[in-house]
């Protein structure tokens, strides 16, 4: 039986799994296409490996995550913690990678201890926040795009090294990397990195031909942290440049703070949020859907696999 779950214009279609997994794909391949997410209850996963199992019937799992902004760590092939960014914290609502050359089609999540309050993974429909946008906002990302900055440092300071974000410690390695990316990078006196990209706000998205929003603009941006955290940030750097992370308009415009007021409004009016309960499965389309977490207390066991 299946179950339609909806918040806003964003849905989700539940799954109550009773058979094998390999003969629900086409149908979960039909309602992805049309709705963007979709939830399998049943399966009991209660391992990394058993989670890597279940993906595997739906396509081949990456089995890295260089070039990738969030902190997490390997779990098992092809299977990686959703975060490691603490509980306290909201993440706000993203495309995965979508500041990158490639991205994945696909994500993942499998929960194997659920929190004891809050914790879930929230989702939007990109179709969604992009129509409920004022015209004149959605205009200025479409015309612009989004550019996205990363000052790495090699070792010590805030946010993750370039050691840890592109996996290895040579810089050639590195630098081709980026090149095949399509990003500006310099290498900074103190053994840090600094990287650009301008990206599109919005793209078209293969499975249905919708124009979708697809960009972490609001979430790279310092006015996406906590105003202590901000304010103690922009003390301590000289220009926004400056911090691990920051994102400008793509003609290099600063992206007023009502901009991304709008993009967060939006996004939070057609928020899904449903719980998590153990041994669940959520699968998002990645270019059809945003997704983000929830503040929780407790202990809570989210893993992530991108295909």
């Amino acid at each position: 039986m299946n179950e339609r779950i909806t918040a806003g214009d964003t849905t989700m279609v539940a799954f109550d799994v009773a058979g094998p997994v390999s003969e629900l794909r086409d149908q979960v391949d039909k309602v992805l296409a049309d709705t963007g997410v979709v939830l399998l209850r049943g399966l009991g996963v209660e391992t990394p490996e058993r989670f890597h199992e279940v993906v595997a019937h739906f396509g081949d799992p990456l089995t890295s995550y260089r070039g990738g902004n969030t902190p997490r760590s390997k779990v098992a092939d092809g299977v990686f913690t959703s975060t490691e960014y603490p509980p306290e914290y909201e993440i706000s609502l993203h495309n995965e990678l979508s500041y990158a050359g490639e991205w994945p089609r696909r994500l993942f999540f499998s929960c194997l201890l659920e929190p004891a309050t809050g914790g879930a993974t929230p989702v939007c429909d990109g179709r969604a926040l992009l129509g409920a946008l004022d015209p004149e906002v959605r205009d200025r990302f479409v015309t612009r795009g989004v550019t996205y900055r990363q000052h790495l440092h090699g070792g010590f300071g805030l946010g993750k090294s370039w050691q840890q974000t592109f996996e290895t410690e040579d810089r050639s390695e590195v630098e081709s990397f980026l090149t095949e990316a399509g990003l500006e990078f310099s290498w900074t006196d103190d053994g840090g990195l600094r990287t650009a990209s301008t990206r599109p706000a919005v793209r078209t998205a293969p499975t249905t031909g919708e124009t979708v929003w697809f960009n972490q603009a609001d979430q790279w941006h310092p006015t996406n942290l906590p105003p202590a955290e901000r304010e103690a940030l922009l003390d301590l750097y000289d220009d926004e440049a400056d911090l691990p992370h920051s994102a400008t308009y793509g003609d290099g415009s600063p992206i007023p703070a009502s901009d991304l007021d709008a993009v967060r409004a939006a996004a939070k009016r057609h928020e899904l949020a449903h719980p998590w309960h153990r041994g669940d499965v959520m699968i998002v389309e990645n270019m059809l859907a945003l997704h983000g977490r929830q503040p929780f207390t407790g202990s809570r066991r989210v893993l992530v696999s991108m295909t």
